[in-house]
């Protein structure tokens, strides 16, 4: 069982020996991996870390705002608004695997320019346990990280060990907002894998929309702690509908709502009929180019809990 109190101390303790007087630099999502890494290492070398968000223009509705709103007062933060750089190289891109591939290479683009900036050492993640034994196994805790264009960053993981439960306990520990404590994992190339096929700004502002419909039905009927993600997802599939009088031809949202401990697995549980319904209605009302909403039934595996 984690003690966090013991774990905070020993993780600071950590911390200040391996990065000293040097500079780090932290991507911070608002996730609360990154959020605990953040303050974490924040506790330990105070502003000679950098947080740094990166708006992506794939966030969800009001998110920048409420990432800068909690902690500009708290670290040493900056928000980077890079949103047109990577619409214009996500442009006409449909495989989600080459979106995520894009995504990726502009995001190291951006960050690598203000670790220059910056004269950062050392490179922050914000790595748990499952991302690893996911990937390739456990790998050495202090590696260095070379950055496309030559910058080397040597790697600290604070909280590489812990799963996502007990990364939970340390934030609140930390006087981290339930919000960002208890916050659903939000992937890091946003709403570009939520939207099927090509990119638009039309189509994401629909995803958007529907999704902060979602959130806000979840939220009222009191299931947004115990559900793992709850979001929208913009297919590419248009279907007939009417609206008033009139024939109308738009697009098919699906809904998608699991549970799960640490993400490895994930099931979707009895949902309650009269809250899937109001979504249903609120979203082919408010967002005029739905026609209609479906739920995903699909548990992970053999699905995944993204569709892309």
């Amino acid at each position: 069982m984690l003690d966090p109190s013991d774990f905070i101390k020993e993780s600071i303790e950590g911390i200040k020996k391996q990065i000293g007087d040097e500079k780090a630099i932290i991507a911070l999502s608002g996730g609360v991996d990154s959020s605990v890494a953040s303050v974490l290492v924040s506790e330990a070398i105070g502003d000679n870390l950098l947080a740094v968000f990166v708006d992506h223009g794939l966030l969800r509705e009001g998110e920048a705002e409420y990432v800068k709103e909690t902690f500009e007062p708290r670290l040493n933060f900056d928000c980077i608004d890079a949103s047109e750089e990577f619409l214009k190289e996500l442009e006409g891109v449909e495989d989600p695997e080459e979106k995520r591939k894009i995504i990726g290479e502009v995001f190291i683009r951006v960050f690598e320019r203000e670790a220059e900036k910056e004269g950062a050492k050392f490179l922050v993640q914000g790595t748990i346990a499952p991302d690893w034994i996911e990937s390739e196994g456990k790998i050495k805790s202090h590696h260095n990280v070379a950055l496309p264009h030559g910058l080397v960053l040597e790697l600290v993981e604070p909280i590489r060990e812990l799963y996502k439960d007990e990364v939970r306990v340390v934030g609140s520990e930390m006087g981290l907002p339930d919000e960002i404590v208890n916050r659903q994992p939000f992937p890091g190339p946003g709403l570009a894998v939520r939207v099927v096929g090509k990119l638009t700004p039309e189509k994401i502002e629909i995803c958007r929309k529907a999704n902060a419909i979602v959130e806000e039905e979840v939220k009222k009927e009191g299931l947004d702690e115990s559900l793992w993600q709850y979001f929208a997802v913009l297919t590419d599939t248009k279907v007939t509908g009417v609206k008033g009088d009139i024939r109308d031809f738009g697009y098919l949202v699906v809904l998608r709502m699991v549970e799960s401990w640490d993400a490895m697995t994930a099931n979707v549980p009895e949902l309650p009929w009269g809250m899937i319904r109001t979504i249903s209605a609120r979203i082919t009302a408010e967002v005029s180019e739905v026609t209609h909403v479906a739920l995903s039934v699909s548990d992970k595996p053999p699905s995944t809990i993204e569709f892309a």
